[in-house]
């Protein structure tokens, strides 16, 4: 069950340009999935709607998050300083599904297992704390993170990662062009894909992956209302096996996601 914390910032600091890393000191978090995301509740009474914001990292005392200032509320958050409290809600949504075949996932051993995670953008932050994970449980994590203009989180991703690939849109650093066009040039392969980042770029894998027959995880980025399936404002349209057959589902990005096998995904929609 969902509930609202009191924590307090460690930092929030400006790590590119209007991109912002903030550790929250929260030790009743409990236990954090890669791919899951908080709600952050500001202290500014006209915005009434939470910030929903994917986790980055997290450990036993604190959870990390990384946002680009974009519109009101994430000005407000930006203004954060050391020490304040701030509201956070515990863990929303599913994660990556790497707990194996009985918790809906596609692999049950990843020792010896390659890793790709494909991240575009404010999408590469949860790749941090999954990279983590798929390396403690022995994968081969390798990942191609595709940015506007500057690279950030390059150095958190190299402690998990045996290769760090990046792409630009102006081609100043690494690949000119996105993260796909990059896996796809250089002919990336993997036992599983998983990715986080815009819509097309989450549709471009995907199309990728079903040609090669690979699996690949695609975490959505809805905007969302309430960020736990009350308010119905961020559904997405899944293909599921029913008895009747095949079917095409609405499911809330929130409740059901953001995380979603990427062939069970209606694009089109």
């Amino acid at each position: 069950m969902k509930k609202i914390l009191t924590g307090k910032v460690m930092c929030n600091d400006e790590i590119a340009k209007k991109i912002y890393k903030m550790q929250i000191s929260c030790p009743d978090m409990g236990t954090v999935k890669a791919g899951q995301f908080v709600n952050i509740y500001l202290n500014d009474k006209s915005l009434l709607l939470p910030r929903p914001i994917s986790i980055c990292d997290a450990d036993d005392n604190s959870i990390t998050i990384v946002y680009r200032v974009v519109g009101k509320g994430t000005k407000v958050l930006a203004e954060y300083e050391f020490n304040e409290p701030i509201r956070v809600s515990t863990p929303l949504g599913n994660g990556y599904f790497i707990e194996g075949t009985e918790s809906g996932g596609r692999i049950d051993d990843y020792r010896g297992k390659r890793a790709i995670l494909a991240g575009g953008g404010i999408g590469v932050p949860p790749m941090v704390l999954l990279a983590k994970n798929l390396k403690e449980k022995g994968a081969e994590v390798i990942a191609a993170v595709g940015f506007q203009a500057e690279p950030f989180l390059i150095e958190e991703l190299e402690k998990y990662c045996v290769e760090v690939h990046i792409a630009t849109d102006n081609g100043i650093t690494g690949f000119h062009g996105n993260a796909v066009q990059m896996i796809e040039e250089k002919n990336f392969t993997a036992d599983e894909f998983y990715s986080c980042g815009p819509k097309v770029m989450l549709r471009a894998l995907s199309e990728l992956c079903i040609k090669k027959d690979i699996p690949c995880q695609v975490s959505l980025e809805e905007r969302m209302g309430c960020g736990y399936g009350a308010c119905v404002g961020c559904t997405c349209k899944i293909k599921a096996q029913t008895e009747r057959g095949m079917e095409i589902q609405q499911k809330g990005v929130c409740k059901h996601g953001p995380v979603f096998f990427g062939e069970e995904v209606v694009w089109d929609e």
